[in-house]
């Protein structure tokens, strides 16, 4: 999906995000939200949360507030999509719950913890709160584009060997498989010869001169399997090499992987994301509120940093559709920007707010911004000048 005439990398439609969702036209692959915590006090979202005669509590208002656009939201996205859900603990249960509810426990992915406040909330009693949590689902763990991986995860520390005549870093993976699962009983055709010399690391599937007979085994000596098949290390014997190594029983001639830092393929080695994010690596509340300052001033409490959005961005192709119907002070639709002028992609990001009123008295409110809708068309029609990509007001319907 290249960008076209009239096609820009972001759109802002101001209203309530459930009546907006019922415009937007097209599937989203990416839906990434950061919802109103229910901290005990009133948010801007007034639908009827009434049970019978009683009252709901504010913890069944909340779940009552965001099932239906939660619904909305699953009904638009496409056979590939993912949704990324910001929360802390006020909500993190009751959330957890609806999500299993609305996208199925298998579309269930990580309840990752994102470290956005170094140092810890130090106002209250109890423990220095210096986490939030992002809830992970997909709508199809079967055909997902989700790739929980990043190059940024990648230490090159962990590669610590240099091929001579390449100067290409790697590091020797065993090419025996340590997994006991697989063994010659249920892996038959990975069990067989290779042929090694220790003294040049050449490595074969047939005798050459100088080579050493070579079968997999555990550490305990009982048959094993590789990892590879032959026919595979026919095609890649560069990437072998055969070492003399100090087994249990004494010297061993074994077969090792070369596991290159750059791998051959386009877009390089990638490493799973951890389960953890820390500040130093997606940015803290502190870099969000200055990034906003930066952009349109100091006129939104609790942004989250762009570099939480761009690595949630990483996760998926660069072409995808961005919706963000909690949208803030326009994070998203700045992260959308922010990538793909750095890497060439195609990404098309929806921000919807509501024209909740701004505090009187707030710097919003001192800098004209009388609406929270107003902070986030401030924000994207900044980002547009500044970075680029074009902004799409209130279209009746998107895209547009």
């Amino acid at each position: 999906m290249g960008r076209r005439a009239g096609h820009p990398w972001n759109a802002f439609i101001e209203g309530d995000n459930l009546e907006v969702l019922a415009r937007v036209t097209a599937p989203v692959d990416l839906v990434y939200i950061d919802p109103p915590y229910n901290t005990g006090n009133d948010f801007a979202y007034r639908d009827d949360f009434r049970h019978g005669e009683a009252r709901s509590t504010r913890h069944q208002a909340w779940v009552a507030m965001m099932r239906p656009r939660l619904e909305a939201a699953r009904g638009l996205m496409s056979e590939r999509a993912a949704i990324f859900v910001s929360i802390d603990d006020n909500e993190a249960a009751h959330l957890r719950l609806l999500m299993d509810e609305v996208f199925g426990e298998p579309g269930f992915v990580a309840q990752v913890v994102v470290n956005l406040n170094a140092k810890g909330r130090q106002l209250g009693r109890g423990f220095a709160t210096s986490h939030e949590y992002l809830l992970v689902y997909v709508k199809d763990p079967r055909r997902t584009a989700l790739d929980a991986s990043s190059p940024d995860a990648v230490d090159e520390r962990d590669f610590p060997l240099t091929d001579p005549a390449t100067g290409r870093r790697y590091r020797r993976l065993p090419l025996r498989n340590t997994n006991k699962k697989f063994n010659p009983t249920t892996a038959r055709t990975l069990h067989f010869t290779l042929w090694g010399d220790p003294v040049t690391g050449r490595v074969g599937t047939s005798p050459f001169a100088g080579a050493q007979e070579i079968g997999p085994v555990f550490g305990d000596g009982r048959p094993a399997v590789w990892r590879w098949s032959r026919p595979l290390i026919e095609q890649r014997p560069e990437d072998l090499v055969c070492r003399t190594v100090n087994g249990r029983a004494g010297p061993r001639v074994d077969v090792f992987q070369k596991d290159w830092l750059v791998r051959d393929t386009p877009g390089g080695r990638r490493k799973k994301l951890r389960t953890i994010w820390l500040a130093e690596e997606i940015g803290t509340t502190d870099t969000a509120v200055a990034e906003l300052k930066a952009t349109v001033g100091h006129v939104f409490e609790s942004p989250k940093p762009t570099g939480l959005v761009r690595r949630i961005l990483a996760t998926m192709p660069d072409d995808v559709r961005v919706l963000d119907f909690f949208a803030g002070s326009g994070t998203t639709g700045h992260a959308v920007a922010l990538q793909n002028a750095e890497d060439g992609g195609s990404r098309r990001c929806l921000s919807v707010n509501s024209g909740e009123p701004t505090r009187e008295g707030s710097n919003a409110r001192a800098a004209g911004l009388l609406s929270v809708a107003d902070i986030t068309r401030a924000r994207l029609r900044a980002v547009a000048e500044t970075v680029g990509g074009g902004l799409l007001e209130d279209p009746p319907q998107w895209p547009g």
